[in-house]
């Protein structure tokens, strides 16, 4: 009677692994399909019966989109409005979280909500009012028009709160005991002490500005400013689109931000978990 409740928790565990992994291969399914659209002649995307390795690997294709766009100044386009959108969300959510967790002032929590219900606000609500604000400060057409804007994030606020959270009070107050002003507790206990957090932070901000196409799409004209995702849009016609070349830049655009998860994926799993504790 007692290898019983062995042998059901062993026969679940089975089947979650079994869910588990059907799950993960239905959701690798269009990545693979994908990356072997982009090897294929654009006769073969569209053959019946469809096959699904090509009959000759075209790797021409990569190098006929590489040459038909200035693929690298769109690279270090996106990668400077991604790098400092990061580097201003982490120190404005870091220091807003850190005011909402630990400093006590007049109207707080209803603060901290109104921050929270933002979240729930589209962004195509705000699109009209935001063009018009950044029109008449003459950031239109320029990277500040994608950086600043975004560096303000209750998502972001709320992750680092929730880490902030996870640190103990006594070392605080054993800091403020040795005459600690708060900028330094706040960087020496709390954002020093809260990497896990920051860096799912980071992680998140990256593959949301990496792959951005709206805003940029509004705000930015000139070819030489684009990004990755709007160079990708190049190659999508009114009236002819050549798939597999399409199918080639994403691949290209979406490399850098796989082998970064794939690098930082325990990183970025852990400051998800260890943001939702409480001390």
């Amino acid at each position: 009677m007692k290898k019983c409740p062995r042998k059901n928790i062993s026969w679940k565990r089975a089947l979650l692994y079994v869910f588990l992994v059907l799950t993960a291969v239905l959701m690798l399914i269009p990545f693979f399909w994908m990356v072997l659209s982009s090897l294929k002649s654009e006769s073969e995307l569209f053959a019946l019966p469809l096959k699904i390795f090509p009959e000759r690997w075209r790797f021409d294709n990569y190098l006929t989109l590489w040459n038909s766009a200035p693929w690298v100044t769109y690279f270090l386009n996106t990668l400077k409005v991604t790098a400092l959108t990061i580097l201003g969300q982490v120190v404005s959510c870091s220091m807003a979280a850190y005011g909402f967790a630990r400093l006590k002032f007049k109207g707080k929590n209803l603060i901290f909500l109104a921050f929270l219900g933002s979240m729930m606000i589209p962004y195509q609500a705000i699109m009209i009012p935001q063009f018009v604000i950044i029109s008449k400060l003459g950031w239109a057409d320029t990277h500040i028009s994608l950086i600043v804007p975004a560096i303000y994030s209750a998502f972001g606020i709320l992750l680092i709160y929730q880490a902030f959270l996870g640190i103990p009070r006594s070392l605080e107050e054993a800091a403020k005991i040795d005459g600690c002003s708060h900028p330094r507790i706040f960087y020496e206990i709390y954002f020093k002490n809260s990497k896990p957090g920051i860096l799912a932070l980071v992680l998140s901000v990256l593959v949301g500005t990496w792959n951005e196409f709206l805003r940029p799409l509004i705000y930015i004209n000139s070819e030489e400013l684009w990004v990755l995702s709007m160079g990708l849009a190049k190659f999508q016609g009114k009236y002819m689109t050549q798939w597999n070349q399409v199918m080639a830049g994403a691949v290209l655009t979406m490399l850098p931000i796989i082998l970064l998860f794939l690098v930082a994926q325990r990183q970025f799993i852990e400051g998800l978990v260890m943001s939702g504790i409480k001390e």
